[in-house]
């Protein structure tokens, strides 16, 4: 599973996503993407599902690129604990998606294996999401 290996704090608020991706919105390394078409938090066991899920339906042929990284610390507290005594311990990590940002990245395989490595993958993500193809990859 993705998570950073030190951060400069434990914590962190939840906040919410606003706006739409200004950066990490291009394909930059390979051919093909799935470009998410929603704000929402995407987990590190997601990303890591969706990413066997493309290799594994690309046989280990060309590349594959993880574009977001879970950077955001999500804690919860125990069950059945009362309200108080503080926040809660972290208990997963995610990554935040802005509408327009590139997810996965694939190349070095035909248009209709990656559009099927990358079909698996979106039905493991909680966002809408769609695939596009770099302009001059046709």
């Amino acid at each position: 599973m993705l998570q950073p290996k030190r951060t400069k704090y434990r914590k962190q608020q939840k906040g919410r996503v606003k706006g739409i991706a200004t950066r990490g919105a291009n394909i930059e390394f390979g051919s093909y993407a799935i470009k998410s078409l929603e704000p929402g938090f995407i987990t590190s066991r997601q990303l890591e599902a969706c990413r066997i899920a493309i290799t594994r339906a690309m046989k280990r042929e060309g590349q594959v690129w993880i574009r977001i990284f879970p950077d955001k610390p999500i804690t919860k507290k125990p069950a059945e604990v009362r309200m108080g005594k503080g926040k809660g311990a972290p208990e997963y990590w995610v990554a935040i998606v802005k509408p327009g940002t590139i997810l996965f990245e694939a190349g070095g395989v035909t248009k209709e294996l990656a559009y099927e490595a990358l079909r698996l993958a979106q039905g493991k993500l909680p966002v809408i999401t769609k695939f596009v193809v770099k302009p001059d990859a046709i």
